[in-house]
């Protein structure tokens, strides 16, 4: 089991940043993929950005390329996503998961709200 707890959510206006963090606890958490995921009200969960294990490797989704940044620490069992370049659309409820496998998941975080005013 893998539990995971998201922080740094907030309200920013666009064009501003935000960094958000997750801590992982229970299994080793260099064994897992981490994901990113957003929902924002009245649609479907999506996802935002994966990282490998390692690190090596990232993926992202077209809408936040260029923009948000993946990467994690593995002696702090940490990932983060570092969002800069906010818009509007970016609010939503941001969650992260850990997976064996890229797509994935099986662990969840409780999420954090994000809010980028106009």
């Amino acid at each position: 089991q893998v539990q995971l707890v998201e922080s740094g959510g907030g309200l920013v206006q666009a064009g501003g940043s935000l960094r958000l963090s997750c801590a992982a606890s229970g299994r080793t958490f260099s064994n897992y993929v981490m994901g990113w995921f957003r929902q924002a009200p009245g649609k479907e969960r999506e996802f935002v950005a994966a990282i490998s294990w390692s690190g090596s490797s990232t993926y992202y989704t077209d809408s936040v390329k260029g923009r948000f940044t993946i990467s994690r620490d593995n002696a702090k069992n940490t990932v983060y996503l570092q969002m800069n370049s906010l818009k509007p659309e970016d609010t939503a409820v941001y969650y992260c998961a850990a997976g064996i496998k890229i797509g994935n998941y099986n662990f969840w975080g409780q999420g954090t709200q994000v809010t980028v005013s106009s």
